[in-house]
């Protein structure tokens, strides 16, 4: 079911939407930092982590079918609370998380991509690919984005089925020992495990965004999150599980910024590495060009709405390039300064805290969405608990990383604080 005939959108297509948004380069650059926290456990982790993007799925279904839009996130957040310092707060927050998912994305397709050079050159390497990643990227967006556009059902089909090659191939090889749960890490670990890797679920929520280019919005929105993530969660977990029943746990971790290549070299050996790797720099390339499509457009649209300063709202050649210019420079350092472990915290703390708020406008707006309070209130509570077991285990194993999201939440409401009072005084022009 693709196009009707009408031009709108049929279940299919949303739901590639759905599982590429999440199967964009997540998987390829944190399972590696899942293993070296749940050990054994890592299924368990991804299976917790998606039972809180599930419990969200709900609450951006409701929102969707009953606040069509192509705002999405931004939208849902604006009809609940209304424009404010909070709600502005969350959607500079939501920018700021999109820069840490296209670092991830960078760092990723820097570290799969050093796999093909000389040992002696894969540090420097790692840096220069993802300089250039990132570069040309940006500059084809300057230019246009439409070839990979159009090229991105094909890009997620292979990577898809590239990940199932993968766990069929390397589930009859599966030590059970090493997945038991004697080998799972202690409960609080693997629940932070499964926390500090929810950024690999992010994604399903550009489903919102499909909302008027959908035939049946009432009917098809709703399946198609539940789908889409409900997929994901079986596809993750049993990556995972091929991955830990195949190799050591100090194994992968030593290979942790390449992981899933060097866990299909046991069963399809060093072709299947090189298989695996150049689907990671596929798979992170065209992430980076949608994200970055997208995050230049999200600070257009709070530009727009009065929360970032108006010259992120201009246009060159049709293009919000101040936004995409400067998303592209946050991205450059903090992808070649920030470690993996760093970033995925980062990440998955702000994407935690916007779907908690995201949960909160679903229970906010009850009486519109015609959403159940007790599972709105559920995603609250799931979001805010694994937050703060992503916290309480951080401050134990790194606790100097606590300053980094410190950091990144006061960014956010410190240039939206700054960006008000500005405005206030300046009366700059909207």
């Amino acid at each position: 079911m693709g196009k009707t005939g009408d031009g709108k959108l049929g279940l299919w297509p949303v739901v590639a939407i759905g599982i590429g948004g999440m199967v964009g380069g997540g998987i390829f650059a944190v399972l590696g930092l899942a293993v070296q926290m749940a050990h054994g456990g890592t299924p368990a982790a991804f299976a917790v982590a998606g039972a809180v993007a599930l419990l969200t799925a709900y609450s951006y279904a409701k929102l969707s079918v009953a606040f069509p839009s192509r705002g999405g996130t931004v939208t849902f957040l604006d009809r609940a609370f209304g424009p404010g310092m909070f709600t502005g707060s969350l959607n500079v927050l939501l920018w700021l998380s999109y820069v840490v998912m296209l670092s991830l994305y960078a760092l990723a397709f820097g570290s799969y991509g050093a796999t093909f050079l000389p040992a002696a050159w894969q540090p420097l390497g790692k840096h220069v690919l993802i300089t250039l990643g990132v570069l040309l990227l940006t500059g084809l967006n300057l230019l246009s984005a439409e070839w990979i556009g159009k090229a991105e059902s094909w890009i997620v089909g292979l990577k898809v089925a590239i990940l199932l090659v993968f766990v069929v191939a390397g589930l009859a090889t599966v030590h059970a020992t090493r997945i038991e749960p004697a080998s799972w890490a202690p409960s609080m670990q693997l629940v932070a495990g499964g926390m500090i890797i929810f950024l690999a679920y992010e994604g399903f929520e550009l489903i919102a965004n499909t909302a008027l280019d959908v035939r049946d919005v009432q009917r098809l929105l709703p399946r198609a999150y539940y789908i889409s993530v409900g997929f994901v969660i079986a596809l993750y977990v049993l990556v995972s599980l091929v991955t830990v029943g195949n190799l050591p746990v100090a194994q992968i971790v030593a290979a942790k910024d390449y992981a899933l290549a060097e866990a299909a070299r046991p069963f399809l050996g060093q072709a299947g590495f090189a298989l695996i790797a150049g689907a990671a720099m596929l798979s992170t390339a065209s992430a980076i060009n949608a994200t970055l499509y997208g995050t230049a457009r999200l600070s257009y649209s709070i530009a727009r709405d009065g929360e970032l300063p108006s010259m992120l709202e201009r246009k060159v050649w049709g293009q919000p390039v101040e936004g995409l210019l400067i998303t592209a420079a946050l991205t450059l350092v903090m992808a070649n300064g920030f470690d993996l472990r760093s970033i995925s915290t980062l990440g998955s703390a702000g994407f935690l805290l916007i779907f908690a708020a995201v949960n909160a406008a679903n229970l906010r707006c009850a009486d519109t969405t015609g959403g159940r309070r007790w599972l709105s209130t559920s995603g609250i509570l799931a979001c805010l608990a694994a937050l703060a077991a992503l916290i309480v285990q951080t401050a134990h194993s790194a606790p100097a990383k606590l300053w980094v999201l410190a950091a990144m939440l006061g960014l956010a409401v410190l240039i939206e604080g700054g960006y008000r009072l500005a405005g206030r005084t300046l009366r700059l022009p909207r």
